[in-house]
């Protein structure tokens, strides 16, 4: 079976953008929010037989993890109710795909990360979603959309939901969302900028004492880290810290977003094999054909199968690691007889 890990859905109901627009204006004008609107089946249908579920037949994939679209989360908009409602709405569109094609698509949920608010509303959430067979979720480690005045994913701040995430063996990804920084253009600057600060933080703290069985993945191949992988080792070693080995890897992992074979490589020569998952992102932030090869950038299976590596290492980037780091997608995978 062949696992992406990193999915979104990125072409939706024109209803449902529609209604964002109308729940942020009714915020702007201090008005009521008028009610969310009635998507069918066959609306939905629509979206993802054209696209992911398209894409993912084509291009030879079994199965998506999948969540709300990224780039929409915005938790920095409106206020923590705006987030909630929010929330919920795009959480339960996923809920409402993997019901549709439950043999195809895992849900992970979005959290209503309003940025002056603390994380017990994203941790009612979180309960909600997992009780509806969600697998995990994204965590924004900047929910003010790209100027980084949260605390680091270290500090104490994030504890009751890291305890939540224990509690319930979800993991998450580590996923910012759109920039209102006119510095950082979103999936190119700030997304890579987020994953390596993210790594960075983890590298100076100890949050895995503290957590010891907390998992988290770190997309778009790990930001900047895996090509600066000698970088990160010299800092943990002046700051004091252990090995990276012992220190973090058995707590990240990185996925195959990287959208270019040497990438690809690079990732799977210094990062141990039992630390990727795979991953595509699409359809995200890279949706063009290289003209170089004349396949789609995110066409990734077609990186990690030209990988010089055995067929039990491919087994684990296609398979393995994920029902690793998601033990309750393992568990429906036997459910179902795989």
């Amino acid at each position: 079976m062949i696992i992406d890990c990193h999915g979104h859905y990125t072409v939706l109901p024109k209803s449902h953008d529609e209604w964002r627009e109308a729940q942020k204006a009714a915020f702007t004008a201090g008005t009521q929010c008028p009610p969310y609107p009635d998507i069918t089946d066959a609306d939905i249908r629509e979206t993802i037989e054209a696209n992911q579920l398209r894409l993912l037949k084509e291009r030879g994939a079994d199965l998506t993890i999948f969540s709300p679209r990224a780039s929409a989360m915005a938790p920095h908009v409106g206020d923590e109710a705006v987030a909630i409602k929010w929330a919920q709405a795009c959480n339960d569109l996923i809920a409402r795909v993997v019901s549709l094609y439950s043999d195809t698509f895992a849900g992970v949920c979005m959290l209503p990360q309003s940025p002056e608010a603390d994380m017990t509303a994203s941790i009612t959430e979180l309960e909600r979603c997992v009780s509806m067979g969600f697998i995990g979720c994204n965590l924004n480690p900047d929910p003010g959309g790209g100027h980084f005045k949260h605390p680091p994913l270290t500090d104490e701040f994030w504890y009751p939901f890291y305890e939540k995430m224990v509690e319930l063996d979800v993991p998450a990804m580590i996923h910012v969302s759109g920039s209102c920084n006119p510095a950082m253009h979103a999936t190119g600057a700030y997304y890579i900028a987020a994953d390596t600060i993210a790594f960075m933080q983890l590298l100076e703290g100890d949050l895995f004492k503290d957590f010891p069985d907390l998992r988290f993945i770190i997309p778009h191949g790990g930001g900047a880290v895996p090509y600066h992988w000698g970088r990160y080792r010299g800092l943990a070693d002046m700051l004091k810290k252990p090995d990276l080995g012992s220190h973090l890897m058995n707590n990240v992992f990185f996925d195959t977003c990287v959208y270019h074979q040497p990438g690809i490589n690079l990732l799977a020569d210094v990062i141990d094999n039992k630390n990727i998952l795979f991953g595509s992102e699409m359809v995200g932030a890279v949706r063009g054909i290289d003209p170089t090869t004349g396949h789609y950038f995110d066409d990734i299976k077609r990186y990690v199968d030209a990988l010089d590596i055995t067929d039990a290492e491919r087994h684990m980037i296609f398979e393995g690691n994920a029902r690793r780091v998601f033990p309750r997608l393992d568990a429906q995978l036997k459910a179902r007889g795989l």
